[in-house]
């Protein structure tokens, strides 16, 4: 049995009372609450005590309870880590800090909210995905909007043209971007982390034998470590966790950022500011005249950046930083596509790395099925044959997603003589032969999709960048 419910209605009642009476809101209609709730606990008694909670007439509907378990793990989630109800219940006068703190809670990493002809939504991003939490009147959509424009320090009178700003709470940073769309204004919260006390190296993911490759690099006293991977992929995790093992007493470390996504003390953080000409070349240029021993730039965007990092490197620094590249050895190919020459590329990069974070099966629920190498895509060699891989099914404990938390996969290149060879000689396509323990981001997906930990759906696009 399927039920459908309306995203208005949600807001009704609060995320404790759904999951204490194991109710869901149907509608209110002429001042009775409609409410579907568990066959075990549907009685007079629970009704009288709902009327008295929401100071309104009550009708219950009786429903077999894995029905209701169901939507109450998609509608009204728990908190994952403690497993304990938050009462997120929407009020006019707080709701803004009410989504920040669900957000929190959900562990989400961005906040959507999106305005079309009739209403607006409120969607979350989470383990990467987008989920709808709630629906929004025009009228009120446009309050939230000047809310949140006069939190940020925004220009609230101006509504054609894009704005950029920042919210801070006492639990998180959030960057905010508003952008004019056709019926309104869009606007994405990003929520950042404000410290980096809990980042660990260790804990990121990366095997041992990447690990060890990493470390070497790091600490080697000048070069280039590049991190590449899409927008969401744990680069900015991966340079913070690096910065907080080469911290201490002896270094100076200076970093330009946009955004500053966790404060790291004893270290020096520029604030990337383009509308007044500070922008990563230019401050690069002044950090050469602050005594640093590590440099790290939020992103090599352009030739002028990169040839900067270049020069930097050579003169004694160690350089790290972030480059949009679909792999470790396709960063190699970015830079001289740059105008770097390949001979100051092979005397300065230390290591390429290549990231991506993968949703993993949920184990309570995942479902084996055969392998079959026509599901793969055309051009992907399979590493070696497997029988069996499993796909995403949803249970309670995923919310029905299929999926329970992320794990990362890592494609490291590390610039050996062998290396540098084939940079200098622009034989790119040489370096994956001359390194017996190189593998691919796809390979390292298929390693993963074999162990049972993901689905083909999941890693389907990785193993497209071959």
């Amino acid at each position: 049995m399927e039920i459908k419910l309306i995203q208005e209605n949600l807001l009704l009642i609060s995320n404790d009372w759904a999951n204490h009476y194991k109710m869901l809101p149907k509608e209110e209609n002429e001042g009775i609450v409609y409410l579907y709730i568990a066959e075990s606990n549907y009685s007079s008694d629970n009704a009288e005590e709902l009327e008295l909670l929401l100071g309104k007439k009550i009708e219950l509907i009786p429903l077999p309870e894995p029905i209701i378990e169901r939507e109450l793990s998609i509608h009204y989630r728990k908190d994952r880590e403690t497993n304990t109800n938050q009462s997120f219940r929407p009020d006019k006068n707080d709701f803004l800090e009410q989504l920040f703190k669900e957000a929190k809670a959900l562990k989400s990493s961005d906040i959507h909210l999106e305005v079309y002809e009739k209403n607006a939504r409120i969607r979350f991003r989470i383990d990467g995905l987008l989920i709808e939490r709630y629906k929004v009147e025009s009228d009120n959509y446009l309050e939230l909007v000047n809310k949140i424009k006069i939190k940020a320090k925004l220009n609230i009178t101006e509504k054609r043209l894009p704005q950029d700003g920042r919210i801070t709470t006492n639990e998180v940073d959030i960057r905010v971007s508003i952008l004019p769309t056709l019926f309104g204004e869009k606007i994405v919260l990003r929520l950042l982390g404000q410290d980096a006390a809990n980042i660990n190296l260790t804990s990121l993911g990366m095997k041992q034998e990447e690990l060890d490759a990493y470390l070497e690099a790091v600490k080697k006293p000048n070069g280039i470590i590049l991190i590449s991977g899409p927008t969401g992929s744990g680069k900015t995790t991966t340079l913070y966790a690096t910065l907080k093992l080469l911290n201490d007493n002896k270094r100076n470390i200076v970093t330009v950022e946009d955004p500053i996504e966790y404060t790291l003390k004893g270290i020096n953080q520029v604030q990337l500011k383009e509308d007044i000409g500070l922008s990563f070349a230019t401050a690069l240029k002044s950090f050469l005249r602050q005594d640093p021993d590590i440099i790290m730039l939020g992103e090599i965007r352009d030739p002028e950046t990169a040839m900067m990092a270049i020069r930097a490197s050579l003169t004694g620094h160690l350089v790290l930083s972030t480059i949009h590249t679909n792999s470790a050895i396709g960063t190699i190919s970015r830079l001289i596509d740059m105008g770097i020459p390949p001979y100051l590329i092979a005397e300065t990069l230390n290591l390429s790395v290549a990231q991506r974070l993968v949703r993993k099966l949920c184990d309570d629920c995942k479902q084996e099925v055969a392998s079959n190498p026509k599901d793969f895509p055309v051009n992907f060699k399979l590493p070696y044959p497997i029988q069996k891989q499993y796909k995403a099914i949803g249970c309670n404990k995923c919310f029905h997603t299929g999926y329970r938390g992320r794990t990362a996969i890592y494609e490291v290149v590390n610039v050996n003589y062998n290396t540098a060879v084939a940079i200098k000689n622009n034989t790119i396509n040489e370096i994956n032969a001359n390194n017996k323990d190189y593998k691919s981001l796809a390979n390292k997906a298929f390693d993963i999709l074999s162990n049972g930990e993901t689905a083909l759906e999941e890693i389907y696009a990785i193993l497209l960048n071959i």
